[in-house]
């Protein structure tokens, strides 16, 4: 499992862009996770799966909630990753209204989650291999704070806990 100091893994996570070029929309764009990293502080938080119940009722508002609070503590960008699609974490950005607060990246295969050793095998209840709830405070690339979640729970990757690492 990743741990505070490491380097963020080689991995490109895929992000819808609504602007339209050529007259359709842009679609998904991948977002070289270094490269997008580098030399910001970025608040990450990762979730099981858009649309869900507590990644939908709590953690996603919570971040967008404290949005302009984090921004004022120093975090460049709040990325949310789940496994899913850029077309699904499209849709359910627009549903969260996160437009210019949460970037909202789509980790497709997993790789990321697998990468950071942060998976959670959701095959039991139909789900397939998902990410693990966390959130992790990043700065130019290495992690500087990190919070896993015990399956099932939702006591420290929310938004209100990385505002506070972000301060101190």
């Amino acid at each position: 499992m990743i741990k505070v100091g490491d380097q963020l893994p080689t991995a490109t996570l895929m992000e819808y862009v609504e602007v339209e070029g050529n007259g359709c929309s842009i679609g998904p764009n991948p977002v070289d996770v270094q490269k997008a990293a580098a030399g910001k502080t970025i608040a990450l938080f990762a979730v099981p799966g858009a649309f869900t119940p507590t990644c939908s009722a709590k953690h996603v508002p919570g971040y967008v909630e404290q949005a302009e609070a984090l921004k004022a503590a120093g975090v460049d960008e709040i990325w949310c990753l789940a496994v899913n699609d850029a077309f699904v974490m499209g849709a359910w950005a627009r549903d969260q209204k996160t437009a210019g607060k949460v970037r909202m990246l789509a980790d497709g295969d997993a790789a990321f989650a697998k990468a950071v050793g942060l998976t959670l095998d959701l095959n039991g209840k139909g789900l397939g291999l998902r990410s693990n709830r966390y959130s992790m405070l990043v700065k130019d690339g290495k992690v500087a704070t990190l919070n896993v979640e015990a399956p099932g729970k939702f006591e420290v990757s929310d938004a209100a806990t990385l505002l506070t690492q972000a301060k101190s």
